[in-house]
């Protein structure tokens, strides 16, 4: 069967979306940029393929499809700043086999600009095509957030920003076929600012409730019921909640490198950010020292080791800075997590506990880095001589929280 839709980059972006594609019907091509890699467990893609989904086995067959979505990584850089070799890559592929009339869509995180100054000149070199013209173009933020079971690519509303109204018309005519709720931008900077502001109001919050995190445990304040009690307002407030530092493969913005304007807010979340996995092992320390005995030589065992619950993907998860920083202390380090049978660190593998009450009976201290489903808190606090919480889901005076 021909496929309608070409997803370049099967990713934490790109796989989602051949997902949703293919649960709406859509015969659907696989590109890959780089190893396959994303939430998705064997079950999911095995549905997948038994449903109209393919890997492509060469890139002649992206030139058969009606339309072509870019969702190749963008991590940053040496410079700090997102790199945008992949999507180029991706681009230059795409353009010796594309056809005219095809719709193509930038989904991957960039700064404002791209999809026009980068991704189109790219596009009609190698083609011989204009865009506009010959064939659409626009951007679309992903919004993909990899385990909610609430709000999937069918009920969350997707940003449509075209070089053009027929080429906004044309990506909204396709994204219909998989969301209830089309939204249309401007045009593809407005969209790409989008996902800039998106990204970004997640990294300050999540910063500014880490910063009361700290100020609430030097006054001696329960901050779990400060955010328990503040959610309660029905306007003006959103919860975030603090953690051991922020995974996830959504990098924040400042935009220095493209527009010589700093975004402070960000810059000094990133900072703020950045500095959570080191607190968190000084806090680690300091309980140790109250219970009369020291960091070198103390077994702590580290619960969860993702970066979110519930899914095994390590992208940028703090508890590699925790197990680091344990470790230059001279702590014996171990961990537990239902979704990572090894883990390496540093390049040793660290001891994985099997039997994770008798692990937590026998550390010096437990800490809670990421709360799947499948801990039984309320036990393991029972069982664990020293459990710090760094995610607030301990009943209340069970454990010492962030």
């Amino acid at each position: 069967m021909p496929a309608d839709l070409a997803v370049i980059g099967l990713n934490p972006y790109g796989l989602p979306l051949a997902q949703a594609a293919v649960a709406a019907g859509i015969p659907t091509l696989g590109y890959r940029t780089g190893p396959e890699s994303g939430s998705l467990s064997p079950a999911e893609l095995r549905r997948m393929l038994a449903t109209g989904f393919r890997h492509a086995t060469s890139p002649a067959e992206l030139g058969r499809v009606r339309t072509a979505v870019i969702c190749a990584p963008t991590p940053r850089g040496a410079d700090g700043g997102l790199d945008l070799t992949q999507v180029e890559s991706a681009a230059r592929t795409l353009a010796g086999r594309m056809r005219p009339h095809t719709t193509v869509v930038l989904e991957s995180p960039v700064p404002p600009g791209t999809t026009e100054d980068l991704l189109r000149p790219l596009l009609e070199e190698g083609s011989g095509l204009r865009a506009g013209r010959d064939f659409h173009l626009a951007y679309s933020p992903s919004r993909v957030d990899p385990g909610n079971r609430d709000f999937t690519p069918a009920n969350t509303p997707k940003v449509i920003g075209g070089l053009t109204p027929a080429c906004t018309e044309s990506a909204a005519a396709f994204y219909a076929r998989l969301t209830d709720k089309v939204v249309r931008a401007r045009g593809p900077r407005e969209a790409e600012t989008v996902q800039v502001l998106e990204t970004n109001f997640r990294h300050v919050n999540i910063a500014l409730v880490n910063e009361m995190a700290v100020l609430c445990h030097d006054l001696g304040v329960d901050l779990w019921d400060v955010i328990r009690c503040a959610e309660t307002k029905p306007f003006g407030f959103h919860a975030f909640r603090p953690g051991p530092g922020v995974g996830g493969h959504s990098v924040p913005q400042d935009l220095t490198g493209h527009t010589g304007r700093t975004l402070r807010m960000v810059e000094l979340a990133q900072q703020v950010n950045h500095q959570m996995p080191r607190y968190v092992v000084q806090r680690a320390a300091t309980l140790l020292n109250e219970h009369g005995k020291s960091a070198r030589g103390a077994r702590v065992l580290l619960l969860g080791v993702t970066y979110k619950a519930d899914l095994a993907d390590q992208q940028s998860t703090p508890a590699e800075e925790v197990a680091v920083r344990l470790m230059s202390l001279g702590a014996s380090v171990s961990y537990h997590d239902p979704h990572i049978p090894s883990w390496t660190v540093l390049d040793r593998p660290l001891p994985r506990a099997d039997s994770l009450y008798e692990a937590a009976a026998d550390a010096d201290l437990t800490i809670l880095l990421q709360q799947h489903r499948t801990y039984d808190l309320q036990g393991l606090s029972v069982k664990a001589q020293l459990l710090l919480d760094t995610r607030g889901a301990t009943p209340t005076g069970a454990a010492h929280r962030l």
